[in-house]
């Protein structure tokens, strides 16, 4: 999947790719630019964590990379990629059960009614879900409703082969309205399925801390417009916890620097 206002030459490796992506909503007077001039490279998996405060851009720089929407300006590359996007909500079907939700996804993906209950049971056992399939989304939990629906862009990112830089998933506060102990467990489900299938994530969040317990590198957006203003490599050795010192300390800085751009834009 490729967007392309201006064409720009390829360099190395990336996963995706932005160049420069502006966008803007409505026009003349009335248009309220959201994201200006956003160039970042996301090298194939790669988990990169994206923070700023509310209003920076962050979810629309989403939609653009899973091409829900298009860029004003600019170019996004994702090299053929297949890209999956998980909302801030489930959004799941509530009249189907478990199962087919998740064949919904796979009959997306053209794969052959034979062979999508199969495939489904094995999505539900990579997220640990595999007693619930005859399940419908009210029967169960906040998390489990989570773990479902990362299933289902599990479903939509498998590669078969046809892509050379495999799979992207975009993450948009997935784990934002749960409590703290489900949303640590789902922390390291989350890692363990990125480390296993070798997907690239993009992950936006507000949580300081969740940024530092998951990402290699967490990317700092000003507010409105939303630009990079700083990125900050994060060499904490693997497993992490989300109360260990070393992400504590580092959370703090970006903590810092966060509160600095939001001051400096008084939002």
């Amino acid at each position: 999947m490729t967007q392309a206002v201006t064409a720009a030459p390829s360099r190395t490796a990336a996963a995706v790719r932005l160049a420069g992506v502006s966008k803007a909503f409505g026009t003349g007077s009335s248009s309220l630019l959201a994201l200006d001039q956003v160039s970042l490279d996301v090298a194939p998996g790669e988990f990169v964590c994206l923070l700023g405060a509310s209003g920076c851009g962050k979810s629309t720089l989403l939609n653009l990379v899973a091409g829900l929407d298009q860029v004003s300006a600019g170019s996004i590359d994702s090299s053929g990629a297949r890209v999956a996007l998980m909302f801030q909500e489930p959004a799941l079907f509530p009249w189907l059960t478990v199962t087919g939700n998740l064949e919904l996804a796979l009959k997306m993906r053209g794969v052959p009614r034979q062979d999508r209950r199969a495939r489904a049971a094995e999505l539900l056992e990579s997220v640990h879900l595999g007693g619930f399939a005859r399940k419908r989304p009210h029967q169960l939990s906040g998390g489990m409703r989570q773990r479902v629906a990362l299933a289902r862009a599990l479903a939509l990112t498998e590669d078969d082969g046809a892509s050379e830089q495999g799979t992207v998933l975009l993450m948009d506060e997935p784990f934002g309205a749960l409590d703290a102990m489900t949303r640590d467990l789902l922390h390291d489900e989350i890692e363990r399925i990125w480390r296993a299938r070798g997907l690239t994530v993009l992950f936006v969040t507000h949580n300081v801390r969740e940024a530092v317990r998951l990402g290699d590198r967490v990317v700092l957006l000003s507010s409105r417009p939303g630009r990079v203003v700083q990125e900050f490599p994060v060499p904490i050795d693997r497993p992490r916890r989300i109360d260990d010192a070393d992400v504590s300390t580092l959370a703090a800085t970006i903590t810092q620097r966060l509160r600095e751009e939001v001051g400096r834009h008084g939002a």
